[in-house]
This record gives C-alpha cells, sequence and structure tokens, in this order.
C-alpha cells in the first residue's frame, strides 16, 4: 500500500508498471468531464492528468490536488489530505481514521450526492473504497432482506387467456401462422422484481464483488446477486440512475440508487478494457472542503441562511473577470461574503500578514467592492499540527468610499478530530457519534466567526 499526501511525500512504484499507471490515469482524464465531481476550467484546458506527479528520473510518485483510492496491478495507491501530513509513515489505523474524516466531509457534501447512510462501519477497514463497498453492500444487503423493490412495467408475454391489449401482429405471426393458436401474445402492466433500478443494482454489486477484498463485503454482495437472481444481467449507466425517482413508499432505495450513481460516476476504470482490476476514486480537496463547509451550515446552524456560489458578478466592465465567493452568509439584517480555503494556515504570532496570503486579501477586497460587503470572512481547516486554533482580522480602509472600513477575518475551523487519530481510541458504533464533538465544535467556531455566539 502506497500512501501520498497531497504535494507533501514522494514513494517509489514498481518500475514494470510505472508507465501503465500513467497511461491509466491519463485515460481517466481524458474522460473526467462525464465522470468527475468538480473540475475548473484551469483544468479543463490541459491534456495530461492531474492526479498525480511522475518524476521519471527516479521512477517516484508524488500526489497533487486529489484524495481518493487507486488500484492498479495489485497495489493500493491511497491519496491522502494534506492537513494530515506529520512528516513520517502513517499506520494503518491513521490512515483508517483519516478516510472517516473523509467521508464525514462528503457526507454533508451537496456538489457530490453522497449516500447519508453511515452506521455499523467496520473499525478495521483502512482502505476508503473498500469502507465505500461496505456500506453500500451492507445498506443494500439489509434492505433488499426486508423489502424488494418492484414497479409497474410494460411486459409481452404469451398466456392462455388475454390480458391487457393483444398484440394483434405477433399472435398472427408467431401463434395462428404456426399453428398454436391457443396461445394469445399480450402486453400488459407487471408488478415486476426485473425491472431497471434492481438490474442496476445488480451490475453495481458484481462489479465490487470482482474489485472488493474484504470478506465481509463479499458476502454481503453475494447475498444480494443471490436475492437479485432473477434479474437480468445488463449493464446500466450512471445517467439512468440519476433519472429514477421513487415514491414515498420506497423512499429507503433512494440511498442505494445514490451509491449506484457514486460508484459509476466516479469509478472511471469501471469500463477501462474492462478490465476491474483497474480503479481510480478521485475528488479534488479543495471542492470538498468548499462543499462540505456550505453543507454543514445548512444543515446545522438554523441562524444562518448559507447560499452556494451565489450569482457572478465581473470585476470589469467589459465582464470578462467574474467574481464567485464560495458563500453568501445572511443572518438578521447582515450580510458577509465568505470563502473557503483549503491551505495550510502556520501559526506564526509574528506575522504581520497574520496568516493570509497576499492573493487571498486581493480576491477579498475585490469580492467587497462589487457585492458592497464590508466584512469578509476566509475559512481555512485546521491541520494536525495545530490544535490550538490560529484566527486573525485585518482592516483596510477604502479611500475611493468615503474611508469606508473593510474587515476581513480569517478563521481555521476545526474539522480534524484528534482522538480519533490516537491508536487507543476506540470507535463509536457509527462515524455520526464519533464525530459529534467535532460537529459541535465546528457549529461553535462558525457561530463565533459570526459573533452569534
Amino acid at each position: 500500500m502506497i500512501n501520498l499526501f497531497e504535494y507533501q511525500n514522494k514513494k517509489e512504484f514498481p518500475e514494470s508498471h510505472y508507465d501503465g499507471l500513467e497511461v491509466f490515469l491519463d485515460d481517466i482524464w481524458a474522460k473526467r468531464e462525464k465522470t468527475s465531481y468538480y473540475f475548473n476550467d484551469e483544468d479543463n484546458r490541459v491534456e495530461q492528468q492531474r492526479f498525480i506527479q511522475f518524476l521519471h528520473k527516479n521512477k517516484t510518485l508524488k500526489s497533487n490536488k486529489y484524495v481518493g483510492v487507486i488500484y492498479f496491478e495489485g497495489e493500493t495507491i491511497n491519496l491522502l489530505p494534506k492537513i494530515f501530513y506529520k512528516g513520517d509513515e502513517p499506520e494503518d489505523y491513521e490512515v483508517n481514521a483519516i478516510n472517516k474524516h473523509i467521508l464525514w466531509w462528503l457526507s454533508y457534501c451537496r456538489k457530490l450526492k453522497f449516500p447519508n447512510y453511515l452506521s455499523g462501519l467496520n473499525s478495521e477497514k483502512a482502505d476508503f473504497f473498500e469502507i465505500l463497498i461496505y456500506l453500500f453492500s451492507k445498506y443494500t444487503r439489509e434492505l433488499l432482506s426486508s423489502s424488494i423493490y418492484q414497479r409497474y412495467t410494460e411486459v409481452n408475454r404469451e398466456l392462455n387467456f388475454v390480458k391487457g391489449r393483444v398484440d394483434i401482429n405477433a399472435y398472427i405471426n408467431n401463434n395462428l401462422a404456426r399453428g398454436r393458436h391457443h396461445k394469445i401474445s399480450c402486453e400488459f402492466d407487471a408488478f415486476e422484481m426485473d425491472n431497471e433500478f434492481n438490474r442496476c443494482v445488480k451490475f453495481v454489486s458484481k462489479l465490487l464483488l470482482s474489485t472488493t477484498k474484504e470478506n465481509q463485503s463479499r458476502r454481503y454482495l453475494s447475498d444480494i446477486l443471490f436475492i437479485l437472481d432473477e434479474v437480468k444481467d445488463i449493464n446500466v449507466s450512471a445517467d439512468k440512475m440519476k433519472r429514477m425517482t421513487f415514491n414515498p413508499m420506497f423512499s429507503n432505495f433512494e440511498t442505494i440508487r445514490d451509491y449506484c450513481v457514486l460508484f459509476l460516476d466516479n469509478s472511471v476504470s469501471f469500463n477501462y478494457k474492462n478490465d476491474l482490476k483497474l480503479f481510480a476514486f478521485l475528488l479534488p480537496m479543495e471542492y470538498v472542503f468548499e462543499d462540505f463547509i456550505f453543507g454543514f451550515m445548512d444543515k446545522e446552524i438554523e441562524e444562518i441562511k448559507a447560499q452556494s456560489q451565489i450569482g457572478a458578478k465581473h470585476l470589469d466592465e467589459e465582464k470578462n473577470f467574474k467574481l464567485k465567493p464560495d458563500l453568501h452568509l445572511s443572518f438578521g439584517d447582515r450580510s458577509i461574503i465568505a470563502d473557503t480555503k483549503y491551505k495550510i494556515v502556520y501559526s506564526d504570532h509574528t506575522d504581520p500578514k497574520k496568516g493570509i496570503s497576499q492573493n487571498d486579501l486581493y480576491q477579498m477586497l475585490a469580492y467587497a467592492v462589487r457585492f458592497k460587503a464590508n466584512e469578509i470572512i476566509l475559512y481555512y481547516p485546521n491541520t494536525l499540527h495545530n490544535e490550538t486554533i490560529n484566527n486573525s482580522e485585518l482592516s483596510i480602509k477604502d479611500e475611493l468610499a468615503d474611508d469606508q472600513i473593510v474587515h476581513i477575518k480569517s478563521f481555521q475551523l476545526p474539522i480534524i478530530n484528534f482522538d480519533l487519530l490516537k491508536e487507543d481510541y476506540k470507535c463509536k458504533a457509527s462515524l455520526t457519534m464519533d464525530f459529534e464533538l467535532t460537529k459541535n465544535n465546528l457549529i461553535k467556531a462558525i457561530l463565533s466567526s459570526l459573533n452569534l455566539s
């Protein structure tokens, strides 16, 4: 297993598969528009993959801004967030804890429809993708064991009696012409188990069964395939799954649908030369952080009305330079522009810039001018190196606006559960419970940043 932290450490990769891995990732990059979570305009102009840096001179790998997992020729490459890097090789329990953090963040994300089913996670699993498979297989098996999804589907069958509408042409050509007048070709709606939804569940389950190495997940997936034995084997696309809707009676099946979309949308190598030994699940961490903070505010803090990436304004009159802040926060008669910055902020009390980068400051001033806001907030994540939160504030006098004061604040948000990263930590029954204290601390930190606590 190879563990790479964003822009941090380097690791050697077997020379025999080195070039093949680069070709594989280039192929994924070329297909990313259809299967990705989010990519910006700058990345879309680049043809060569940006998931991993290939240092050909010494056959080593270095991670870029993506997190997730890659399977290639028997090797597992974990791409981990830089905020957890501490300079040495992480233990398995630490990788497991890091992946749990990613899952917790994703449970609040809105751009990526992540299934909000987080109970019963096996604490021994350290592979991010294996965790996803386990959650999917456990939930799906439990639901299908108690309730099978059925829906009315139009079918064409030969019966001994008339049901629905008689297919006259088929009856004449296939029955009367062959002396089988006692069989009637009928078209009617039947409450069928063999429907598009169950076909997709079966398709995804077979793919995952051929990929997973976890015995418990394999048992659950085998049970699912046994339950769906009568369902046809066909390939199903993520787009088709996205269009599926359920009436309230079958609302529990929405979670299964969301998991299937998650796998089919991001597991881009499922169709790569039909070789399921190759797999990649990759997400750009800066957008995961942005989406997590918005989703968290929207779900957990009633006092705030949060809007994500509100209607864009432009810095210039010709509308060539677009301004689109991450968050617009409103409460009472106050309106604040907030931007998430997935960057490591180092604690240095002697720094006159107070941890705010010059580029970030210029960007925030542009927001203040165009959105007529005198309160701007920058949100950064805390890191493994600074349990003590580092917050700061700058005031800028706008001489072009009658000396109006623009307040720019930066806050590190507590999104890490440090206890979870300890070897002797006893995992609770669910991720929700593992992160209960972290959730409460994050609520307090956000409210404090807005002077609401």
